[in-house]
């Protein structure tokens, strides 16, 4: 059976704004089914790290924040600590990166809960017994909530292909210890032909495991996580996943930390396909959007979401001036008119991920259905 996901686009009218449309989608989807009066409602969002704009903006949090609170519920949002080194590492710097961004009670209309606490240590773990992850880390305020409304930026991904509703819900509502488990067997190597010794892998590991040495980077794996804040501050390729690793083994973790944390509680999800970046919000900065903006998402099923948003993606056009016109010019290739439309634009910007695997094991464990009917919201 089919999985209804509606889609609204950014056409817009005197009086039917991009939030009043954002509202008119929600409702057609059924969010008003829930049954919010009294409960916990965590909405989970990524308040984009310093120096990035591509996050969602919060207006758009503001208003799903009134819908919300009108029926009854006390709503948050919230998003847990990273990782890696950056301006998120801890509740505190992570609490002014929201703040900055415009993630605070004046403009979101909801205060801001730093899920898994101030060092990252404020974790439940949801029992799972999953084929990858038997007990998952889940930030403590998220596994708390009685009901989960995640709010996801859908871009491209280095290691996952892409990130949507399953990246946004497994990998951003682990702890800092679910983290660890979820890149654990995501240890980088050092391609000593790219490598140019410019340190700022060394700068940006925050545990301390990687030093340059005769102007070559190198590794020390008894201090490495296996975090990838390496492979995703090189800008020359020096810093590299293993072969042995895969994008799948990543995805697969991540559709089961999604499991437990949507587990015996309702759920509904947005995917904002807009300023479709090559890369995470968890850069410091972010590239050129690969695709025009398209639209909003929305559905019960995160699995069925995220399919919709790569199909509606793999539809679209390429844009100019950005990751793949680069990768065309620099391989003599002529685009012609078409400009990649009907293909993968993720598989081009990543060809190393296969985002297919987050889905297809999404499925596999009762997550959500791959097939889905796109509803079309005016």
């Amino acid at each position: 059976m089919e999985s209804k996901v509606y889609f609204t686009d950014l056409r817009t009218t005197p009086g039917n704004d991009l939030m009043t449309k954002l509202v008119r989608l929600v409702k057609r989807a059924g969010i008003e089914d829930i049954a919010f009066k009294d409960k916990f409602t965590a909405i989970k969002i990524h308040f984009g790290e310093p120096g990035n704009l591509a996050y969602i903006r919060p207006n758009y949090a503001a208003r799903l924040v009134d819908l919300i609170r009108s029926l009854g519920s006390k709503v948050f949002l919230t998003d847990s600590n990273t990782l890696y080194s950056g301006g998120r590492s801890n509740a505190v710097d992570h609490l002014h990166a929201a703040m900055d961004n415009g993630f605070n009670p004046i403009s979101a209309h909801a205060d801001v809960i730093i899920a898994d606490g101030l060092k990252g240590t404020d974790c439940r773990e949801i029992p799972l017994n999953g084929e990858y992850c038997k007990a998952p880390k889940i930030g403590a305020a998220i596994a708390d909530a009685d009901i989960i409304i995640s709010m996801n930026h859908f871009k491209g991904h280095e290691q996952t292909g892409f990130g949507g509703a399953l990246k946004n819900l497994g990998m951003g509502s682990a702890s800092v210890g679910g983290k660890l488990e979820l890149h654990s067997s995501s240890q980088p190597v050092i391609n000593a032909e790219s490598c140019i010794g410019c340190r700022i892998c060394e700068k940006y590991c925050r545990h301390e495991a990687v030093k340059v040495v005769d102007k070559k980077a190198q590794i020390d794996y008894s201090k490495c996580v296996g975090c990838g804040q390496c492979v995703a501050v090189c800008q020359h390729g020096g810093a590299v996943i293993k072969d042995w690793d895969s994008s799948e083994t990543l995805n697969y973790k991540i559709a089961e930390y999604a499991l437990a944390v949507v587990k015996d509680k309702p759920s509904f999800h947005i995917n904002f396909i807009m300023n479709v970046s090559p890369n995470c919000d968890c850069w410091n900065h972010n590239d050129a959007a690969i695709i025009p903006d398209l639209g909003i998402a929305a559905s019960f099923d995160p699995v069925a979401l995220d399919c919709a948003c790569a199909d509606l993606v793999k539809a679209a056009p390429a844009l100019d001036r950005n990751v793949i016109s680069d990768m065309d010019s620099k391989a003599g290739t002529d685009c012609g008119h078409h400009h990649h439309e009907g293909e993968d634009k993720f598989h081009i910007v990543h060809p190393d991920t296969k985002w297919e695997a987050g889905v297809e094991h999404g499925e596999k464990i009762g997550l959500g259905n791959r097939n889905y009917e796109l509803v079309i919201v005016k």
